[in-house]
């Protein structure tokens, strides 16, 4: 750990880590030498999620103002999102068993009638996990489909093998609208748990993976691993994708199914810092939770926390709570607004110092 802490301080802080420049302070060999958790890069929440069609979301507006303020944000396709240095995506997932199209006839659009804008839901209308936020009445992605969402990620991959690692944060859905007739999602029971990895699986092979298993290697636990600086080395992990489950303790404990550890799965999980499990955890409050966050780093879990929420941050204009959230060290800080929402004003999160990965202040 001392050998991490030393290599990091020799970066320069102008560093941009996925594209060194050659300079003193800024070297390929300097970079890759770092290990992956002492990268601080910037990504988005709800990363899939299109804006809700006018006419929809007046009707949400009018019965509950507050919470339809919450929903007004959208963001680009995947890949424009990387394109712009996103480094970390948050994707909620639903499960579809059996026929499928649960989700294939919203309430709010039929509710809409003549003044619904057209959505494709052909995607929606087959078996598998889907990807949505609300069902019913915010169900608008710019993919779809886990498959579709993971496929977006995997070709802009393997176009940019030099980027950092990705970190894909997954939300399991099990709740709906209380609206007659609304969609109630499906529990993620063992199938539906054991179809993620599936899917990820068959989309990214294992080379192009980052897994618990390869993290804890011959260590008793990953939290072992984790603290004895088990994490590759950026030369290892560029080009590779991370996943972990951003869940409550009940799905990481379906998730788990009786493992000691997360033995064959590809995905990390959310999960308290003394676990065997302890790999990733996601801390929101940069500034309430600061002391945590910066433990969680020395100790060598990945953290992930957010700049804005709720569209609050943008609407006031409100840097504090990214000021506080890049200062935390957490590795992947995530916003809404990469770019300003013109309707709101200036507001946007951006990596300081420029570039699309630097040194976190908190490296191990």
């Amino acid at each position: 750990m001392i050998v991490s802490l030393l290599a990091a301080a020799a970066i320069s802080a102008a560093c941009d880590l996925e594209k060194p420049s050659g300079q003193p302070g800024c070297t390929r060999a300097a970079v890759d030498a770092l290990p992956m958790n002492a990268v601080q890069v910037i990504g988005t929440h709800n990363s899939y999620k299109m804006a809700i069609a006018p006419d929809e979301f007046a009707r949400i507006a009018a019965a509950n103002p507050k919470a339809a303020a919450t929903l007004d944000y959208s963001h680009r396709p995947l890949k424009e999102q990387l394109d712009a240095g996103a480094r970390q995506l948050e994707i909620d997932v639903v499960s579809d068993p059996g026929a499928g199209g649960l989700y294939a006839t919203p309430l709010g659009h039929k509710a809409a009638g003549a003044r619904a804008v057209p959505y494709d839901f052909g995607p929606l209308k087959g078996p598998g996990l889907k990807v949505l936020h609300v069902p019913d009445v915010d169900y608008r992605s710019v993919c779809a489909t886990f498959a579709a969402c993971l496929g977006d990620v995997r070709a802009w991959s393997k176009a940019h093998p030099g980027h950092v690692p990705i970190l894909i944060i997954l939300n399991l859905k099990e709740d709906g609208v209380s609206l007659p007739g609304a969609v109630r999602p499906p529990l993620f029971d063992a199938a539906a748990m054991d179809g993620i990895d599936r899917e990820i699986r068959s989309v990214f092979p294992e080379r192009a993976l980052i897994t618990p298993d390869q993290v804890q290697g011959r260590h008793a636990t990953l939290r072992d691993a984790v603290a004895a600086g088990g994490w590759p080395k950026l030369k290892a992990a560029r080009g590779r994708v991370m996943f972990a489950l951003d869940c409550p303790p009940d799905q990481v404990a379906r998730y788990r199914e009786g493992r000691k550890v997360l033995e064959g799965r590809a995905a990390f999980v959310n999960i308290d810092e003394a676990s065997p499990a302890a790999g990733y955890i996601t801390l929101n409050e940069p500034k309430e939770l600061s002391a945590r966050i910066a433990a969680a780093v020395k100790a060598g879990i990945i953290v992930r926390t957010r700049a804005d929420a709720d569209t609050y941050e943008a609407r006031a204009n409100d840097t504090t709570r990214q000021t506080a959230a890049f200062a935390s060290g957490a590795q992947y800080v995530s916003t809404d607004y990469m770019q300003p929402d013109p309707r709101f004003g200036p507001y946007a999160a951006k990596l300081p110092g420029g570039g699309t990965a630097r040194v976190s202040p908190a490296a191990p």
